[in-house]
């Protein structure tokens, strides 16, 4: 980077606040992905008008900024491939501007971490649905960015569903708001939902008004045991159609439980198929009711066994299981190929029908688990990461995965986001005119390409 340019970020921002060290450099390099891609210099903006004069400054010198939230993503959203600068908004953006009591929502700057506004929702029986897996370390900004899921989006949905205005900069530097804090608002397009999920390659956000709940009083997890995969995944779409509104359902199958027995000496896990249910409710006599009810329907569909824990510790000891996957699953090889695929719920059996006999045609392990309440599985291609043959094997198989969830009528990512992991394969999911679409999108935006470029293989 030219030493003006340098010094001009210097100027504005003071010289902690625009780093050009090899130590910097380094420390945002990489995300969750674990690829390293060195950027040019990190950036801290203390407001919004430092984002406007860096993004004008920027898109008049041709200057690639890559917006980046706690790095805690898995598909390389985040990493600076072509250079540039990163602009992280942990150090100075990062406060909860207003609980709004009366409406409900809370205002926040990008780099609060979502755990943070949980917790302080919660001081006024509230609470913040969306619950990624890295919700103590990731930032809101982040989740708005990549539309992050979590494990009670079965019930209360996803970070899309909790956005109802935000304020961006945008590439040259203007400053736009979108949305209202309103229920309704069909005033003009709906740019909060174009950025939401862009990946930050089309606007800087600045600023998240989010939606609020009343906390529930009361909630219980259970764990049903089950012979047959494909037995679990019928009680689940059964059950949801029969009126029963769990928070969340997650799933874990043979080679999982397997693993989890392994390393964890989870030896309660005597099945071929797990399901992990929390309820909830503000009368204690009503949850403990629907989850009765919901124990005698699984049995009926054939459950094995349906145990309700009887206090915390127990629905601890439940959540362990799933919370541990990751790390069970290692037993299997010392690579993993991980992917968030969602289908339909109807076509979750087919999917991991499929994926089992792809797990024999190349003699891999292949565990899945996930969110079976939403149709979202973590696939894991487990493989030997010294073996190059093996890998290559590896990623032909993810492809194939691929190829089987757009057959089903299932989408590429669920939560991780497309960045750099899934480009290769946005043609699989999207035609010719709905790629120019997004194209075309991307320059009436960002007509310079300075704004995260070369992400979502767009």
């Amino acid at each position: 980077m030219k030493k003006e340019f340098k010094q001009y970020f210097k100027e504005l921002l003071g010289n902690d606040n625009a780093c050009f060290d090899i130590l910097h450099q380094r420390a945002y390099s990489y995300d969750a992905t674990k690829k390293h891609y060195l950027p040019d210099g990190v950036l801290f903006p203390r407001d919004e008008n430092d984002i406007a004069k860096i993004l004008k400054f920027c898109n008049e010198n041709r200057i690639i900024v890559v917006p980046r939230g706690a790095g805690t993503g898995f598909s390389g959203g985040a990493l600076a491939i072509n250079g540039g600068i990163i602009l992280s908004f942990e150090k100075h953006m990062n406060k909860i501007l207003e609980i709004d009591l009366e409406n409900l929502v809370a205002v926040v700057e990008p780099g609060v971490i979502n755990f943070n506004l949980q917790k302080e929702a919660q001081k006024y029986n509230l609470f913040y649905p969306p619950d990624p897996a890295s919700m103590h370390f990731c930032s809101l900004g982040g989740n708005a960015s990549e539309n992050a899921g979590g494990m009670r989006a079965v019930k209360y949905g996803i970070t899309k569903d909790y956005v109802m205005a935000l304020r961006a900069v945008l590439p040259n530097g203007e400053i736009i708001r979108a949305g209202k804090r309103t229920i309704k608002d069909v005033a003009g397009y709906n740019i909060a939902g174009i950025l939401i999920a862009s990946e930050g390659t089309l606007a800087v956000l600045s600023e998240l008004t989010l939606k609020l709940l009343p906390l529930p009083k009361f909630k219980k997890t259970a764990i049903a045991l089950f012979d047959d995969i494909k037995q679990a995944i019928d009680s689940v779409c059964k059950a949801l159609s029969e009126g029963f509104n769990p928070v969340c359902m997650e799933f874990l199958d043979f080679l999982t439980i397997e693993a989890l027995k392994q390393k964890f000496k989870l030896n309660y896990l005597i099945a071929n198929a797990a399901l992990i249910i929390e309820m909830d409710n503000n009368e204690e006599e009503n949850l403990n009711k629907n989850l009765n009810q919901m124990k005698d329907f699984f049995l009926q569909m054939g459950a094995k066994d349906f145990q309700i824990a009887k206090d915390e510790k127990e629905a601890c000891d439940i959540w362990f299981a799933r919370r541990n996957c990751s790390q069970a699953i290692t037993i299997y090889g010392n690579l993993k190929l991980n992917e968030d695929i969602t289908v339909p719920r109807s076509k979750l059996a087919e999917l991991l029908e499929g994926i089992e006999k792809l797990a024999l045609k190349y003699n891999f392990k292949i565990p899945c688990f996930g969110h079976i309440g939403d149709g979202n599985v973590h696939v894991n291609v487990m493989l030997e990461k010294n073996d190059l043959t093996q890998i290559e094997q590896g990623h032909k198989a993810i492809e194939e995965i691929f190829k089987l969830t757009i057959e089903l009528g299932g989408t590429l990512s669920g939560e991780h986001g497309i960045g750099i992991s899934k480009a290769p394969f946005m043609q699989l999911a999207f035609n010719e005119a709905e790629i120019n679409l997004m194209r075309n999108i991307k320059k009436a935006f960002d007509p310079n390409n300075i704004l995260n470029p070369f992400k979502m293989g767009i």
